[in-house]
């Protein structure tokens, strides 16, 4: 048997090593928890990123009078001891098929207080919509309202949280898709 010289042996160890590298591009990476907004969330066939999120005061900022907008009557006046708090999402379809974004949240605070969203009409831009995203899309269209304001960029989910949740942090939003069944959980910046 003939030896292996030096320069055949370094042309294998280059070869092993760009099949190595090659694999590890080919990985898909999930990701179900967030510690901070911004990062893009995998639940069922589809990315969420929270935008931004924060407390709205209607009567003070003029801006904040368009997100408590088309609110169900209801629901649409704030008891003594709540506040409107908004999260702003962004919903990603990497896939090559129409794929309906989830309707299901959740903020939950340290003490276990649980709060689902508000239901806003369309006639508020910047309505959370559960219509299907085409392939390779995102949600809010870039060309809307809510896609072209800049510190937003996302569609609004509007919950009324007790006054007390404030002092509960981290608030966690949680996004659980059912079909296929999936969650994933985002850490609030309060």
């Amino acid at each position: 048997m003939r030896p292996i010289s030096p320069k055949s042996f370094a042309l294998f160890v280059a070869i092993a090593a760009a099949l190595g590298l090659s694999a590890c591009g080919n990985k898909t990476s999930t990701i179900h928890t967030g510690d901070t907004e911004g990062v893009y969330l995998n639940v069922g066939q589809l990315k969420y990123q929270v935008e931004i999120s924060r407390q709205l005061n209607p009567q003070a900022i003029p801006e904040d009078k368009t997100f408590v907008q088309d609110i169900a009557p209801g629901q649409a006046a704030l008891a003594p001891d709540e506040l409107w708090f908004a999260v702003f999402v962004r919903v990603e379809n990497p896939t090559h098929q129409p794929v309906a974004p989830t309707n299901n949240f959740t903020i939950t605070d340290t003490e276990g207080n649980a709060f689902q969203p508000v239901r806003i009409g369309a006639g508020n831009p910047f309505f959370y919509n559960t219509a299907p995203i085409g392939p390779s899309s995102v949600a809010p269209n870039p060309d809307s309202v809510a896609g072209q304001l800049g510190s937003i960029n996302g569609m609004e989910l509007l919950f009324k949280l007790k006054r007390t949740t404030l002092d509960n942090r981290p608030l966690v939003l949680t996004i659980r898709s059912f079909f296929p069944d999936d969650k994933a959980t985002d850490s609030l910046d309060v």
